[in-house]
């Protein structure tokens, strides 16, 4: 599964920190999802998202 795939390095570098994700194409969401979780566990302020497209 995603979710063990990802680790962040120095955690406290995105404490309360506006953090934006870029993607070129969303296709399920998994790994933006699985990306997600693991940004949460270091607790930033707020999590953007911004993608090219979408797969429908």
């Amino acid at each position: 599964m995603y979710l063990e795939t990802y680790d962040l390095k120095n955690k406290d570098k995105i404490k309360n920190k506006h953090v934006v994700l870029v993607d070129d194409v969303i296709t399920t969401g998994a790994t933006l999802e699985a990306c997600i979780m693991t940004l949460y566990e270091a607790l930033p302020s707020k999590i953007s998202v911004v993608t090219l497209a979408c797969a429908q």
